[in-house]
């Protein structure tokens, strides 16, 4: 069954009704009470916490940069990393000597060979959705089979409360999730707009005593927008902002940086702070923003309209960008089905991990957001390829010059699902220039400066928090090991065979077995293909998805 447009793309028809100043007339959409999926069950998975873990013969990649050692014996004590002892030379037998000895109540891993990872942050998980159809149980467990041990939820999109309530539960141990940071979107819960700045203020004081640990924004009037930064950062609480494109001409990326925005998500806003010969995008006359094959056909051609790179406007948003401390939050892979469609569609893991109900969210639709493949051309992904190329250009010198560059999925739109898409936001890091050490420190410490948590997780060092990942191939040199599907490799038999894949993700303590945690979830989709009874098929256009082999089912 269709359904109309997301929570996210309400809150930017939202920003329109309130620009156009209809605002007072009718209550807007995302303030609502937000409809919620179910509560994540009870955890029934992963072993621990531990009094003490020690971990075996660990291939160390710690997560600051620093290139990878080992052997390493990693001792953990009520969940708190205490001890990193080389324990011998590559190629040669360990030296039982250099061993942290073990106590007899000690939980002992044996994973020599194996690498170690910090867990990973994800900056953009939004926590499923009723219009998805995508339970929480479904998402936590696909993030966690691939290493994903922190998300900041963008938006609070079922409810600030549901994700407290969550957050509190996982801190606890008490379900099977990541640890989650709740950033609701800017008035949420609020029945009537914001019409002058000391509402806003209101606000954002009143969800600081609620829980939340920061705000989501899309944008707004310049006054109400700057006084609601200036009381976060009052309140302590971080900031994120998508600069939509019905706000970024009164309120753009350097704006928002000057009034103490933390993080600024995707990209919108920068090439518009980019613009040195126009101050509007070069919008076809025609163009409608509601109409959604517009606003991302159109979002492909803005990059070639900003400054070119090494100019001396590329350089002063450069720098001053760089100065204010700004995070930039990509989340390049969800835009990836704009510049090749037909990989975003047939990606191997749709099969047997992506749910019919979000298989129907992401099929060509005019009343679904992300579902803009209404005609979807070769000169769109041209266009896109472009785009790609100068944000990614911009990007690897920002890293190159000190700036935070953060990994972030929004899975859930855009034929993006959850921890697969977050793996391959990874490879098109690389794909900017990272190298994969800089790859992995974005994907943990500089997540965990952006949160604000970087003295509990972000790195692999006495004192951090046990949020690990382990895996049996070595992610440096090939990132497609971090997929739940693995990477083919062929065996000395000339035989085509399956390697990697998270082995386990630990968080706070607990060992999760990340590939049983997939197979509940292949389990999840193979039960709701059944149930919807039908091939997920659109005649005349769409092969249907194979159902999954009996030797595919756990």
């Amino acid at each position: 069954m269709r359904r109309s447009a997301s929570p996210h793309l309400s809150t930017l028809l939202l920003l329109a009704a309130s620009f156009a100043g209809l605002g007072a007339q009718e209550p807007p959409e995302t303030q609502e009470k937000p409809k919620s999926i179910p509560a994540a069950p009870d955890r029934s998975e992963g072993e621990g916490p531990f009094d003490r873990l020690i971990l075996r013969g660990a291939i160390l990649v710690d997560g600051t940069g620093a290139p990878p050692r080992g052997p390493v014996d990693i001792v953990i004590a009520d969940n708190r990393i205490v001890e990193i002892e080389g324990v011998g030379a590559p190629g040669l037998p360990i030296d039982p000597e250099k061993r942290p000895e073990a106590r007899p109540d000690d939980r002992e891993l044996d994973i020599q060979g194996m690498y170690v990872l910090p867990g990973f942050v994800d900056m953009h998980g939004h926590i499923g959705g009723v219009e998805q159809g995508t339970p929480a149980e479904y998402v936590f467990k696909l993030w966690l089979g691939h290493g994903i041990t922190t998300i900041r939820d963008p938006s609070a999109g079922n409810g600030l409360d549901w994700v407290l309530e969550h957050k509190r539960r996982s801190a606890a141990n008490q379900i099977t999730a990541p640890r989650i940071e709740a950033y609701p979107v800017f008035g949420q819960g609020r029945e009537e707009p914001f019409t002058e700045p000391g509402q806003a203020r209101e606000w954002v004081r009143g969800i600081a005593r609620d829980g939340a640990d920061g705000i989501k924004f899309f944008g707004h009037r310049p006054d109400i927008l700057q006084a609601a930064l200036d009381e976060a950062g009052e309140q302590g609480l971080r900031t994120a902002c998508h600069h939509a494109q019905l706000a970024v001409t009164r309120v753009g990326v350097l704006d928002t940086a000057r009034w103490g925005l933390t993080s600024m998500e995707h990209w919108y806003g920068l090439p518009e702070a980019l613009f040195d010969d126009r101050s509007v995008q070069d919008y076809p006359v025609d163009y409608n923003y509601y109409n959604e094959q517009h606003r991302f056909g159109e979002a492909g051609r803005l990059w070639r309209q900003a400054a070119s790179p090494g100019s001396e406007r590329w350089n002063q948003v450069m720098d001053e960008l760089l100065a204010l401390d700004l995070t930039i939050d990509p989340t390049m892979t969800i835009y990836e089905a704009s510049r090749d469609l037909m990989r975003a569609r047939r990606e191997e893991w749709h099969d047997q991990y992506t749910l019919p109900s979000l298989w129907e969210w992401f099929r060509p639709n005019r009343d679904s957001h992300g579902s803009y493949w209404f005609y979807w051309t070769t000169e769109d992904e041209v266009a896109w390829k472009e785009n790609f190329r100068l944000w990614m250009a911009f990007l690897d010198e920002f890293k190159n010059r000190g700036g935070r560059v953060t990994t972030g999925s929004d899975a859930g739109y855009i034929y993006r699902i959850y921890g697969f898409g977050y793996v391959r936001e990874l490879e098109l890091l690389r794909e900017a220039g990272f190298h994969p050490l800089e790859v992995i420190r974005s994907a943990t410490l500089y997540g965990a400066e952006a949160l604000g948590l970087e003295g509990d997780i972000g790195t692999v060092e006495p004192g951090k928090l046990a949020d690990l990942v382990v895996v049996s191939e070595n992610p440096l040199a090939n990132l497609k090991v971090l997929y739940g599907t693995g990477a083919i490799k062929l065996d000395e038999e000339n035989n085509p065979v399956r390697v990697g894949g998270v082995r386990y993700t630990i968080k706070d303590g607990v060992i999760y077995d990340a590939p049983a945690l997939l197979a509940d979830v292949r389990e999840i989709v193979r039960a709701a293909k059944e149930e919807y009874g039908k091939p997920l098929l659109q005649p005349g256009i769409e092969s249907p998805i194979a159902p999954a082999t009996a030797e595919d089912r756990p």
